[in-house]
């Protein structure tokens, strides 16, 4: 067994890992991260998407052991504001909800890296999160619609 520490949403945590446990098992644990979640099991799905130093991470394949001095986001660490968050609600962008901290937090890495995306590019950054409520085109227009709300709020 490994001590390991992580910062998830800000707040520092002390854990103990064994080699094989996975990044999602102990957020949910051991920390209480309750939005990331098993969708598929090998990380075809999205569902237990975290980001980490801003980067996405399929946790349910992730070593944890390997994520010691990580700085970890998970929806759960959102503020209650999040412009994301407030887009995905305006849009009607889910059903039962399930996949939708993932697909939040892929559209919060997606506007780091590109504020304007296209449709295309939308699409192909999401494409490895799974809604099997197909409700993507309502996804697809909140990311549009948050990347219009952050160029509006930088003028």
């Amino acid at each position: 067994m490994n001590q390991i520490d992580l910062t998830v949403n800000g707040r520092p945590e002390r854990v103990v890992v064994g080699d094989d446990d996975l990044l999602l098992d102990v957020l949910r644990e051991q920390v209480g991260v309750t939005s990331a979640r098993e969708g598929c099991g090998v990380g075809a799905c999205g569902a237990c998407t975290v980001l980490v130093s801003g980067r996405s991470v399929s946790s349910c394949l992730a070593r944890a052991v390997r994520y010691d001095g990580a700085d970890i986001v998970t929806a759960d660490g959102l503020p209650v504001d999040d412009e994301v968050v407030e887009a995905f609600v305006d849009n009607g962008a889910m059903q039962c909800g399930y996949c939708i901290p993932g697909f939040v937090l892929m559209s919060h890495e997606l506007l780091r890296e590109n504020p304007e995306p296209t449709p295309d590019e939308v699409a192909a950054h999401l494409e490895g999160n799974i809604c099997r409520c197909g409700t993507y085109p309502e996804i697809c227009a909140a990311v549009a619609a948050a990347a219009a709300s952050r160029s509006a709020g930088a003028r």
